[in-house]
């Protein structure tokens, strides 16, 4: 044997050595993120921090994007009119989803950085007065929600049919407001201290009760009762209320980063009125993008339910593919809060830079098929012809901007992650309300392009909102705040 036959051998051997430690290297850290990891999110190498995180509120969010097909599948069963109210029923929502996800944007900005300066009691009491004011705003909202459910209703442009049918819907989910709330402010606790598996795991219990119970509550099977869409409504319910449960076992028995077992359980106005300070700027960019969501549906509501229920099914099918990117993000909002309160704030950059990339790659490739091959994907869901048009339209338009929303979504968390939610807000209030409000009305009902006048008006805010976050990121002020 030559001595240079020697020496390929030998790099046979070492590349092969390698890359069992890669593969290795790889499950071990798979495991880890799944099972829940201790380490010192900003010490360790980036790409680790990134992938440890990532990987539960990925897998958070792709259960959170089965339930929500699921959903609509078992729904669409009941035909257009059903699929209709469960539409217009969640823009009506979008005030308890906005309050809720701003409360969870400062909630982990607050908790993120005082886990980053290594005050974990602090972050637990900051968790525990974010519980206490979700409690109060839930109750607030969930009477006079059930009251005027119905005239909400009518007010969106309902059919008579959805009325009279169909309002025990709204009526369940307003009543039942305080499981979303607790449940998004709870898991923004976890994400924060960088639990991230502790969130994985209750959004897959509560979403996991969803998909078991809608077909047995919606259509009687066995032993339930056919409730009908109340079904669904129940259902859900039910199944994020168990959740819930399940988190504040876990706050109190103390087995995480936070515990509140032996904090005072009182109000402290000054923590509170410090986390309203932080979250209005997250409320407030959450009701600027739902309400323009409530506009598109009203807009589209003109051309008739099944435009709606086309419309409902088209973005069920986007929202499953943006919200384990939306998970993703999260990881640059914990990574960006820990690594700002450790005073490593160009760590913090570099953490953002590397989320967005793999978000846009595997955004463009999902945004691909969409385009080339819509129908199907509607088709699964009802084999009306008019609700396939429609929805696949819409699938096929909005899918021209995935690249942009990978980036922007990444963006905004980054600035919330920071405590910086005032600039999403300017930057959501130029995109939706300035731009895509007036714009979907001009296409839709002025130009002529009825429905995909909306669609399109989607597309070009959300590039615009990217772009304007890109131009604040770049500034660096985000880096400087205060929390």
């Amino acid at each position: 044997m030559t001595k240079k036959t020697k020496k390929y051998i030998l790099s046979l051997k070492l590349n092969k050595n390698k890359r069992t430690f890669t593969i290795s290297g790889f499950w071990n850290a798979l495991k880890e993120s799944i099972a829940g990891s201790d380490r010192d999110f900003t010490k360790i190498p980036i790409s680790k921090a990134v992938f440890l995180l990532a990987i539960p509120m990925v897998l958070e969010m792709i259960m959170e994007s089965i339930f929500a097909v699921v959903d609509i599948f078992f729904v669409s069963k009941m035909g257009a009119d059903a699929v209709a109210t469960v539409g217009i029923t969640e823009s009506l929502l979008t005030l308890i989803y906005a309050i809720a996800f701003g409360l969870a944007m400062g909630t982990t900005a607050l908790v993120s950085r005082r886990i980053g300066e290594k005050k974990n009691k602090e972050a637990s009491a900051e968790g525990l007065q974010a519980i206490i004011v979700g409690l109060i705003v839930s109750l607030m909202i969930a009477v006079p929600g059930m009251v005027f459910a119905k005239d909400m209703l009518k007010l969106m442009g309902a059919s008579e049919v959805i009325l009279n049918e169909h309002s025990s819907y709204p009526i369940i989910m307003f009543g039942g407001n305080i499981v979303i709330m607790l449940l998004f402010i709870n898991n923004a606790i976890f994400r924060g201290a960088g639990d991230a598996a502790i969130a994985m795991r209750v959004l897959w219990l509560a979403n996991g009760l969803n998909i078991i119970l809608d077909p047995l509550l919606i259509f009687g099977i066995g032993p339930f009762p056919e409730m009908g869409i109340a079904g669904a409504a129940v259902a859900t319910n039910i199944g994020r209320g168990v959740a819930v449960f399940f988190q504040l076992y876990i706050l109190f028995k103390g087995s995480s980063r936070i515990s509140i077992r032996h904090l005072p359980i009182h109000i402290n106005w000054q923590k509170i009125m410090h986390l309203i300070n932080i979250s209005a700027g997250g409320i407030g960019q959450m009701i600027i993008a739902t309400t323009s969501w409530v506009f598109m549906v009203r807009v589209i509501s003109h051309f008739g339910s099944e435009a709606v229920a086309g419309y409902t099914i088209a973005i069920r099918i986007v929202l499953f593919f943006l919200l384990p990117s939306w998970g993703l993000s999260n990881a640059a909002a914990t990574l960006v809060g820990q690594n700002l309160g450790a005073n490593r704030p160009d760590r913090a950059e570099k953490s953002v830079w590397a989320v967005a990339k793999i978000n846009m790659i595997v955004l463009g490739i999902i945004s691909f098929i969409f385009i080339i091959i819509p129908e199907p994907f509607i088709g699964f869901f009802t084999d009306e012809v008019k609700l396939i048009q429609i929805g696949s339209q819409c699938l096929q338009i909005v899918s021209y901007g995935f690249i942009f929303y990978g980036l922007g979504m990444v963006l905004v968390q980054a600035f919330n992650g920071s405590g910086d939610t005032k600039t999403p807000t300017k930057v959501n209030f130029i995109a939706f309300w300035l731009i895509e409000i007036p714009l979907a009305y001009f296409l839709a009902l002025k130009v002529g392009l009825d429905e995909n006048g909306v669609f399109y008006a989607i597309i070009i805010a959300e590039s615009i909102m990217t772009l304007l976050g890109l131009y604040f990121f770049k500034k660096g002020k985000w880096k400087s705040q205060k929390v």
